[in-house]
């Protein structure tokens, strides 16, 4: 962790004096944000309560930098939206600490990166896919993940864990998994009708629509009872007669104490429903803060229509010789950044 951040923490004492466990939900949301409101607004501010910390995490692809992130915390029980242009990176980061990519920085057996990653107090560096969720770190993908030829209920026991029925001789002697079974099924009718799935549940989910297969993830994700869930533009491809459905859906886990950490393009979602907004571009976090003032800071807007987006570059009397002078300077540090 950065001097800087350690001297966050240090300053957050009086902020936090008593951070709260892992089972210490539901939060308040205004209470919350009053302590979010007390941060600094910067990249890799240290959060009063974080459940989640990376360090010095990279990701490059040849010659090319998708992520190099040096320092985030997520606040435990807030909703946290990554936003950013296309292209910047977010969903390589969700990759990256989720175990379904490895940092390019990563630790080996022999030596190896400086890449450092926690949840909920646990080391993830040589975590994979299936060792983070079952840590209580469950995510959803861009594009939608419903096994098409199995029915919607099949879909959500898939997600739940604990089964003591997967095990090869266990699965031999049913009396030792059925009750966990039957609790499964309940668990899962229960969410399938809290998310307006219940007509579907004996269909098969690759005749759901979008939306509803949307909501299945969604659903199928909660089945293990995540300490946070991560929701990779949750938003894209939605009917907009489903959109506040999800959003009412989001909020209602973080009031009932879910993390949230969303990745989406449509800033009045964003606005509407986050805690706190961490803005990405070109892998690196660039600002962090309260979504009213973090989305309208010079370093977020110039990060989505370019540092010279207020100028009219047809305008000769705007197109001075030292503005032409300018771009052609950024071009050429970009173009022997990534030559290097």
């Amino acid at each position: 962790m950065s001097d800087r951040s350690m001297s966050d923490r240090s300053a957050q004492q009086t902020l936090a004096p008593h951070a709260p466990d892992a089972q210490a939900y539901p939060y308040d949301r205004e209470a919350l944000r009053e302590r979010l409101r007390g941060l600094g607004q910067r990249p890799g501010v240290a959060k009063p309560d974080p459940i989640l910390t990376v360090d010095r995490i990279e990701r490059r692809f040849g010659g090319m930098t998708a992520v190099n992130v040096e320092h985030l915390e997520v606040q435990r029980g807030a909703i946290t939206a990554l936003i950013g242009p296309n292209g910047a990176g977010k969903t390589t980061f969700f990759n990256l600490i989720t175990g379904f990519d490895q940092p390019s920085n990563r630790q080996r057996l022999l030596g190896g990166g400086d890449a450092r990653w926690s949840f909920n107090g646990k080391d993830l560096r040589r975590t994979g896919a299936s060792q983070a969720a079952r840590a209580g770190m469950v995510r959803t993908f861009q594009l939608t993940k419903a096994l098409s030829r199995m029915t919607v209920l099949d879909n959500m026991l898939i997600g739940a864990n604990n089964q003591p029925g997967e095990n090869l001789f266990v699965g031999l002697i049913p009396p030792l998994w059925r009750a966990r079974e039957r609790e499964n099924v309940e668990r899962a009718k229960d969410l399938l009708t809290r998310f307006k799935l219940d007509a579907k549940i004996d269909d098969m989910a690759g005749d759901l629509s979008g939306g509803q297969k949307k909501l299945l993830e969604m659903a199928r994700a909660l089945m293990s009872n995540p300490a946070m869930i991560m929701l990779d533009e949750p938003m894209a491809g939605v009917n907009p007669a489903l959109t506040q459905s999800l959003l009412d859906h989001i909020q209602a886990l973080r009031d009932e104490g879910t993390t949230v950490l969303f990745v989406e393009h449509d800033m009045h979602m964003v606005r509407h429903i986050s805690d706190w907004v961490v803005v990405m571009a070109q892998g690196e976090i660039i600002a962090e803060g309260l979504p009213e003032t973090v989305m309208t800071s010079q370093a977020v807007v110039d990060a989505y229509l370019g540092a010279h987006h207020d100028k009219d570059l047809g305008d000769d009397d705007v197109l001075t010789t030292g503005v032409i002078r300018a771009i052609a300077e950024e071009i050429e540090e970009e173009t022997q950044e990534e030559g290097r």
